[in-house]
């Protein structure tokens, strides 16, 4: 099991933005910039780790949901735009990376990540969540 199916089980705490019955975003917790999220299918074991073995259909859940999350990191930091990245090597559960942008280098994966308080994660996780409540 991976630790991103432990985080969607809740075995592993993380700061939920949306959730429905095939996918569950969340806060990084090392973002590149505040409000970096992932975005990560609810699948059974053993996860696929490469986007593209994902059937059509949760290929199609996935990317929809994303869209939505997308839409409420934009409204709740007001960045230009939502970078999308998917790189899947570094936890082998497919997984979709969110990022506010204002300028392309916020997209630099050779940036120092940030490293936040849970306060001010939680205060992030509740603005995205409420912003796409509010969809």
């Amino acid at each position: 099991m991976t630790i991103f199916s432990k985080i969607i089980k809740g075995e592993i705490p993380s700061y939920k933005v949306a959730e429905d019955e095939k996918n569950y975003a969340f806060l990084d917790i090392n973002p590149l910039v505040k409000g970096h999220t992932l975005v990560v299918p609810k699948l059974p074991e053993p996860e696929a780790d490469y986007i593209f073995d994902l059937s059509d259909e949760q290929l199609h859940s996935l990317m929809s949901f994303a869209k939505k999350v997308a839409a409420g990191i934009k409204a709740a930091t007001g960045c230009k735009r939502v970078g999308v990245t998917v790189i899947g090597l570094e936890v082998n559960h497919v997984h979709i990376h969110l990022v506010p942008m204002n300028a392309e280098k916020d997209m630099l994966w050779s940036n120092p990540k940030l490293s936040l308080p849970a306060e001010e994660m939680a205060i992030i996780a509740n603005s995205i969540a409420e912003a796409i409540e509010k969809l």
